[in-house]
């Protein structure tokens, strides 16, 4: 008997799988290889397709898809979540082993096939509990790169935070609005917005005659 069924699977029913595929708008050709290849490994583990969810999208684009098939798990209506590769499902490593982690507290299987990544089995567990600690070295190699940034910019005496905004001498300014420059004159001349001049004039600590 499949240890899926053993786990997952509620009162001995056949395990409900969803497959989730994707691929970018430039390399849509391997589509068909994904979905052959997840149909061939449910069939084989005798699992049944309940949800197939196909997403065409870059990188950066909203996977409507993926969180439909994460919307069905929090409802507990799969058992497990198929995919062909990892890079397919999460956004990095951190987001992979968030959604892992999310799966696993809802004793929803997963499984990555170029990987051999089955959640699944114990082995499949540990190696999950693993990603988690590389996505941890991975936030604290970050944090200590952006330290050691800020570390040697102010050795170098670079400012850090907000610029302070820097005006025309009060005379000057003065000089504009007594001859009865407006504000959006004043920001033309300056080349700056016009809230930059209204700033200027809030700290002008005398007014115009």
């Amino acid at each position: 008997m499949d240890e899926f069924g053993g786990v997952f699977g509620q009162g001995g029913r056949e395990c409900g799988v969803a497959i989730y595929a994707r691929v970018s708008t430039h390399d849509q050709q391997t589509l068909p290889l994904q979905l052959a290849a997840m149909r061939e490994y449910a069939r084989r583990r005798g699992w049944l397709i309940v949800l197939d969810a196909e997403e065409v999208a870059s990188g950066a684009s909203k996977r409507v898809e993926r969180q439909r098939v994460l919307d069905a798990a929090r409802r507990r209506e799969i058992d497990a979540i198929l995919v062909w590769r990892l890079d397919r499902w999460g956004r990095s490593l951190a987001d992979l082993v968030s959604t892992l982690d999310e799966l696993r507290s809802l004793d929803v299987g997963f499984v990555s096939i170029t990987e051999a990544l089955d959640l699944t089995t114990p082995a499949g567990r540990a190696m999950a509990a693993m990603l988690s600690v590389f996505a941890e070295f991975e936030r604290e190699v970050l944090r200590d790169r952006v330290r050691a940034g800020l570390a040697s910019a102010r050795e170098r005496g670079t400012r850090l935070g907000r610029p302070r905004s820097s005006g025309p001498p009060p005379e000057a300014l003065l000089t504009w609005l007594n001859a009865g420059e407006s504000v959006s004159s004043i920001a033309r001349h300056l080349s700056v917005p016009r809230s930059q001049v209204r700033r200027w004039i809030r700290r002008t600590p005398i007014a115009p005659l």
